[in-house]
């Protein structure tokens, strides 16, 4: 007998269905399955940040995710132009820096708007630890400004 699995070829007698059966772990009375999973959720929330090598906004959000030591994973979309490209998709439009929280994308967001957002969802405890840098702050003026170059003929 011939039959197909995914696009293989494959000769023999077609398997029987396997059932798989896990063991429930044993919860105390007040225990909530739901509040187990929502807990485990909160302690690691999955975070992306699609960020700029060198950016006032950026280095906010790299400051917050520091500051509650979160784990994130950086996309640069000044060096890679794909991710610049991702971000856009994902969020909808092309301001930077945005993070996506579990899912949930945040545009356009500084690190004030990031940190009132995690702590508001209860994906981290307030902290009133001062950062390195400031949360809501562009760029200076002088990182932007073009070099004194001369061009010859």
């Amino acid at each position: 007998m011939l039959f197909y699995r995914g696009l293989i070829q494959v000769k023999g007698v077609i398997p029987k269905k396997r059932t798989l059966t896990f063991a429930r772990p044993k919860w105390g009375a007040e225990a909530n399955p739901v509040k187990i999973l929502i807990e485990n959720c909160m302690e690691n929330p999955q975070i992306v940040a699609y960020v700029k090598t060198h950016c006032g906004w950026s280095n906010g959000v790299r400051a917050v995710l520091k500051k509650y030591s979160l784990p994130y994973e950086e996309k640069d979309i000044i060096q890679n132009p794909a991710f610049r490209w991702e971000m856009e998709q994902k969020s909808g439009q092309p301001l930077s820096p945005c993070v996506e929280v579990n899912g949930a994308m945040l545009a356009d967001i500084s690190g004030e708007e990031l940190e009132e957002y995690l702590v508001s969802n209860q994906l981290v405890a307030a902290n009133a630890t001062a950062s390195d840098v400031p949360l809501n702050a562009p760029c200076p003026p002088e990182q932007h400004e073009a070099p004194n170059v001369a061009f010859r003929r």
